[in-house]
Formats: C-alpha cells, structure tokens, sequence
C-alpha cells in the first residue's frame, strides 16, 4: 500500500509504529487529528447521554400530568436502554469498516430526531415509545471508544478510553441538573407541563449542532479519513461481516459483556431511578432529587479517568495484561460493597457520602473494562467494543426487569443488584487473551503480534 496521510506535523508526540497514534494528551488542544477528534467523541457522547435520560429529571412531573403509574415509569426506563443493546452490536461492526466519526454523526443524527418530538408525549405508551427510539443515540458510546483507539496509543488507550468515555457519561450527571433547569427557566412564562415539554427542543438542538461539527470539522484517524486513505491505498476497507465473525467467536468479549452489565449497567440504571429514590426515600423536591442524583453521574469527571489511569498504571508495575485484570476485579468488588452500604443509609448526608464512593468505583471499573477491550481482538476493535457496550444495556434491561417486577422496596433490589455484581466480578479469572498474562499467570508484558499488526487502521 502506497503510505500517505493528511498531516505532515502534529500537536502532540506520537508513535509512528502505531499508525501515528498519539502517546499523550494535550487538553488544552483542540487542534487536528488527534485532540480535535478527542474533544468531539466525549462532547458529542455527553450530549447523546443528555438527550438519552432527558425524561428522567423530570419524570416526577411527567408521571404526574400524564396519570402514569410506577410500573409504567419503569417500563419507560427499560425501553429507554432496550434499543441501545441492538444499536450497540451493529454500530461496532460499521465503526470497523467506515469509521467511528460518521457512524457516531449518524446516530446521534437519529437520536435528536425523536428528542425534538419528546414534549409530544401524551401516555406512558408515548414515553416509552419515544424513549426507545431516543435510545439507539446511546450507540455512540461504541464510536467514542472506537475512535479514541484509533487516536491514541496503545500504552495510553486506558487513559484515553476511560477520559473520553468518562467525561461524556458526565452527561448523564449534568442532565439531573441540565433539564431541571431548563425546565424551570420556560416555567417563569409557561405552565409546568407546557414547560417541561419545550424543554426537549433544548438538547436535541445542541446534539444536531454537535453532529455537524464532527461531519465536517474532525477526522477518521491521525492520517485523515478513511475514504482519503482508500483513495491513496493507503487502507483497505474492512469487512463488517468479518470483523463480527471476529469478535462475537471470542469468549473473552462475552465476558467483558457481563461485567460491563455489572457496572455500565448499573450506571445506567441509577441514572433513570436515582432521582426517585432520593424524593421517595428522602422526602425531597424535583429539584433537590435532581440535584443530588446529579452527583453520582458527576463523578465521571475524574472517577472513569482514574480506572483508565490505573489499568495503564497497573499494566506497567504487574506484568502487561495481569495487572489490568487484578484492576478489573478489584474495582467491580467495591463496587458491589458500595452498593451494598448505600442501601443501609437512612442519613441523608451519609447516603450522599456512600452515593460518591459506590459511583467512583462504578466508573472505576467502566474506565479499567476499556483498558481491556482493544487487546482482545485488535483487529475488530469496533466489534468488541459494541458487545462489551451492549453489556452495559444489557446489565441494565435486567437490573430494570428486577425493578419493574422484583420487590416493591427499592434498597431491597439495589442488594439483589450488588449480589450479581460481586458474583460477577469473579469471573474476571476467566479471562485469557493469547500472548498476554492472565490473573494467576506469570507476569507477561507481551503481545502475539506486533504493536503496529494489534493496532492498525
């Protein structure tokens, strides 16, 4: 193949064994490829996580207005998360073959679409219905990661997974806030029903704005655009059907399935129903709720970036890939124990305190599950990364289904959920990726191929 690419200079060191991938990151960069890309995968997931779990902060007054019962709230959040599974597993596939910028631009493309139609709902069937079609944005998820492997190295892709990834569930925080907010700014002119339903023209604007940008403003990878590659020969276009094949035959993905349910999934999942366990357990107002849900999805500033730290830390001082693994495990084991304590406060700011420590380990364990995924079958990274996704909707269908028709106590049904959690976290012993160490196995830096074959374009 004929070696060309786009830029002759870059704003941050690379690695040209690795397609020019670059080895650090340069935040206060916004300059092209690499922290250009950077900056558009994690703001463009934040605000698909926005229009995602917009109903969720206002549903209080949604289900009242709209007569809606308990169970058909949690019929909506299940919906909410249902279509994501599918979208998850197609997207990886078309990320390998042409590219997570124009797979994440058409998704989130597709997702502001029936935001815009969300103030339209007018029954529980409406919300749920409209809250599936909204869920297919959360796909995105797959090209963030997906386009972060493309751009970063791979002795800093758990740092630049867990940063990108980390930073866009921050929406997930920031909507608790975001749409109570811009609900009671339309409140000073409108009605409260009148106001919460403008209130989705908002987010699905910014996420259109957002999709356009990365169209025409980023690109593919540190070489220029997959088409452009083409072109020169400088790429051949993948297979999508190949790079299925690929990573949905490796055990090792269905793994990561499962234990990105056990945390992915209970993010998810705390983000429909946080706000109704504080007013409900706590006797608080929309507002306050929202305010201290809020703080669980706030955590991704720094708490997912941390487990990709210690993946990348933990890699280097304990033998490659044994070490990622012992950061797998011991993340998801507290998280299970946070949980757990957090079902036994009945002290409002004791229950804020142990909210803070379940969700940092939570996203612990998000960010060191994508230090492990692009190891697994490098070359359908795509793939992989749209199963492991998909666990995490996966994980949250079923954490919902135990909602929707387990006991009526929610504290009793978030200690069922962190019984699966720490059952599941023993499982990461099971994990075994040729050429690299195992938990138990003796210290192994190495990989079966060579760096530039594991991590190619």
């Amino acid at each position: 193949m004929t070696e060309w690419k786009k830029y002759e200079s870059y704003d941050v060191p690379v690695d040209p064994s690795q397609d020019d991938r670059a080895t650090t990151f340069k935040l206060t960069s916004f300059k092209r490829p690499h922290m250009r890309a950077f900056h558009f995968a994690w703001f463009g997931f934040f605000m698909a996580f926005v229009s995602w779990f917009a109903f969720a902060p206002l549903m209080t007054e949604i289900k009242k207005d709209l007569g809606m019962t308990q169970d058909e709230v949690y019929n909506a959040n299940i919906s909410s998360v249902s279509s994501t599974v599918f979208a998850r597993f197609v997207v990886g596939p078309l990320c390998d073959t042409y590219g997570a910028r124009i797979m994440s631009t058409t998704l989130l493309i597709m997702g502001s679409i029936p935001t815009f139609f969300g103030g339209l709902v007018n029954s529980a069937e409406d919300v749920a219905i409209i809250r599936f079609f909204i869920g297919v944005m959360g796909a995105s998820f797959v090209c963030t990661q997906v386009w972060s492997s493309q751009m970063f190295a791979k002795e800093f892709v758990g740092t630049s997974n867990s940063t990108t990834a980390g930073w866009g569930n921050l929406g997930g925080g920031v909507t608790q806030v975001f749409m109570v907010s811009v609900w009671k700014l339309f409140k000073q002119k409108y009605s409260s029903e009148t106001s919460w339903r403008l209130s989705f023209i908002v987010p699905a604007t910014i996420v259109l704005c957002v999709a356009i940008g990365q169209l025409f403003l980023t690109d593919d990878c540190p070489k220029g655009n997959y088409k452009e590659l083409e072109e020169y020969g400088s790429r051949k276009r993948k297979s999508s059907s190949e790079s299925f094949k690929k990573g949905f035959m490796n055990l090792n993905s269905w793994i990561m399935f499962l234990h990105y349910a056990a945390c992915g999934g209970v993010e998810l999942t705390m983000n429909n129903i946080a706000a109704t366990y504080f007013s409900d357990e706590f006797n608080l107002s929309t507002s306050k709720a929202g305010i201290v849900a809020s703080l669980f999805g706030l955590m991704n500033l720094f708490a997912r970036s941390m487990g990709g730290i210690l993946s990348d830390f933990m890699s280097k001082k304990n033998g490659g890939m044994r070490g990622r693994l012992l950061s797998q495990w011991s993340t998801l084991f507290f998280e299970a124990l946070f949980l757990f304590l957090f079902t036994q406060m009945d002290n409002l700011g004791t229950a804020i305190i142990v909210l803070v420590l379940f969700s940092t380990s939570v996203q612990m364990a998000e960010g060191c599950t994508y230090g492990i995924v692009p190891y697994i079958c490098p070359n359908a990274t795509g793939t992989v990364s749209g199963i492991v996704g998909g666990g995490g909707n996966f994980g949250a269908i079923m954490w919902g289904l135990i909602f929707r028709f387990g006991p009526d106590d929610m504290r009793t049904v978030l200690r069922i959920i962190s019984g699966f959690v720490f059952a599941i976290s023993f499982t990461t012993p099971l994990i075994y990726i040729k050429g690299c160490s195992s938990v138990f196995g003796s210290p192994n830096s190495g990989f079966h191929n060579s760096p530039s074959q594991n991590f190619q374009i």
